[in-house]
């Protein structure tokens, strides 16, 4: 497996994959070092986050190779059809998948995302509108919501 440390807006992003996809991408308020080069298997990624981040990509084209359960690579799909820019509840995403009352089996897949933005667990909010728990941090995950808003709060000064 290949990886790397780039730096992101949000804390030191880790990379992990080979020539069969992304496996995981995590985020971190620290790390041993960036990395100085990145390994060509990872190149397309790495390019796509920092498009991301500098709003110039809204949906990610990358071949990913995640480790999980059946269920849980189900609800990774479904959370990727998620449009930037928009945010489901648990509950609508638990209906969209056939099962109203899998809410917590939804929700502890969504918790069990390792590849962080590219599927986008951080559009997956509470019935009430609230941020619920999310592996990167509440901060992270309103600063991503605000990222993605179309209506981006304009500064007077």
């Amino acid at each position: 497996m290949d990886d790397c440390w780039i730096k992101t807006p949000l804390g030191h992003a880790h990379i992990v994959g080979d020539i069969d996809g992304i496996s995981s991408v995590s985020i971190h308020d620290y790390s041993s070092e960036l990395s100085t080069e990145i390994p060509e298997s990872l190149l397309d990624c790495v390019t796509q986050l920092k498009a991301y981040f500098n709003s110039n990509l809204k949906s990610f084209d990358l071949k990913l190779n995640p480790e999980g359960t059946s269920f849980q690579k189900k609800v990774w799909r479904a959370l990727e059809r998620i449009p930037y820019g928009t945010s489901l509840s648990y509950l609508q995403l638990s209906k969209q998948l056939g099962d109203p009352k899998a809410i917590r089996a939804v929700a502890n897949a969504n918790g069990k995302n390792p590849l962080w933005i590219i599927v986008p667990c951080h559009r997956v909010i509470g019935s009430d509108g609230s941020l619920t728990g999310y592996a990167g941090g509440l901060h992270r995950k309103q600063w991503l919501l605000n990222h993605e808003s179309e209506a981006k709060q304009q500064s007077l000064f």
